[in-house]
């Protein structure tokens, strides 16, 4: 039990069920699935819906920050994505045509791949600092998505798009496939080949790494190429989901929610070592929460705080140290005290 307790998956997994048994407690039918129509619906589906576009970003981002790196950019990303895939539909006279969707879609992931490859110059050349050179196409990102889009909010109407975001196969959500996909390509290009070994190596140390032969420079630059290409995927995701491109707010805040989920399983910001299923457990674990204070009627003003105070006990009780601070106080409670009498006669003696 001791070995299972020391896997760095162990916490993450035991937050994510705590959240569930909570939930459960609160709402029975949490858990519960129904069939319409061939279809599942249920709060677990729509979680497993919702989550998609914040499981490719925190893909992306898993890369990019065990290379030691932050991306700011991926929300913006999105928007860039989204305005480019709406605007080649809506300018094609027939938004239905299946070839206008996939020079559509296509040229929206290019978009975001470009985005990232811009980043990774910055960085892995140029030399500027991470979280710098992300910052610019973080502000930069969303004023190109407005002159694409021309000011406004650009809506289409084509069932085919639409499809993405909410259609299903088998039973699930089409959207849930997408970022299984992801999800396993990114397991097997990171974890079945050298180059895993490669982006920690990277991450750990930089200069050795270069020292030993290590091209970290081509890392590093793939790591925030990958990270644009994922972001730009999710840009059509959620564009798909609400059949709009708002470039004001496609993706607001979900790099935050990115780096968190990253955090939270297990991955550290210093660099090298990352999980890919930790990363995994980490968005579901998000996108648990944020139905629970859908459900617990948090009223929006005070859902920053009631999230961040969630966040930090779920940390701490991630924390090697915290959870070191707390052995530490159970076992000197259960420490047993001599009596008072024969501390006494033992000090008069």
């Amino acid at each position: 039990m001791s070995a299972v307790a020391k896997h760095r998956l162990f916490w993450p997994v035991v937050v994510l069920l705590a959240l569930v048994l909570v939930n459960t407690i609160s709402r029975p039918s949490f858990v519960s699935i129904t069939v319409l129509d061939g279809r599942l619906y249920g709060s677990l589906i729509d979680i497993m819906r919702n989550s998609a576009p914040l499981m490719l970003v925190a893909l992306g981002m898993t890369l990019v920050i065990a290379t030691r790196g932050i991306d700011l950019s991926v929300g913006a990303v999105m928007a860039v994505s989204g305005a480019v895939a709406l605007t080649i539909i809506k300018d094609s006279g027939d938004p239905t045509n299946p070839g206008v969707l996939i020079v559509a879609i296509g040229t929206a992931v290019l978009a975001g791949l470009v985005c990232g490859l811009w980043n990774g110059f910055l960085i892995a050349v140029l030399g500027i600092q991470p979280i710098i050179a992300t910052l610019v196409l973080m502000l930069g990102g969303r004023g190109i998505a407005l002159l694409i889009t021309g000011g406004f909010i650009t809506t289409i109407n084509s069932d085919p798009y639409k499809f993405m975001a909410q259609g299903y196969v088998l039973g699930l959500p089409f959207a849930f496939y997408v970022s299984v996909a992801a999800i396993a390509i990114v397991a097997l290009v990171e974890r079945r080949t050298a180059l895993g070994m490669l982006t920690e190596a990277v991450g750990i140390n930089p200069a050795a790494s270069r020292l030993a032969g290590v091209r970290s420079r081509g890392i590093i630059w793939g790591a925030y190429a990958v990270s644009g290409l994922l972001a730009g995927f999710a840009g059509i995701l959620y564009s798909s989901n609400i059949m709009a491109a708002d470039a004001n707010a496609a993706g607001l805040y979900i790099e935050l929610d990115a780096i968190l989920a990253v955090v939270l399983g297990g991955t550290s910001l210093a660099g090298g070592t990352f999980s890919i299923a930790g990363t995994v457990i980490g968005v579901f674990t998000i996108q648990t929460l944020k139905s629970t204070i859908t459900f617990l009627g948090v009223p929006p003003a005070v859902t920053p705080v009631f999230l961040a105070a969630v966040v930090v006990i779920v940390v701490l009780v991630q924390s090697r140290r915290f959870q070191g601070w707390i052995a530490h106080l159970g076992a000197g409670l259960r420490r047993p005290r001599a009596p008072r009498a024969a501390n006494q006669a033992e000090a008069a003696s």
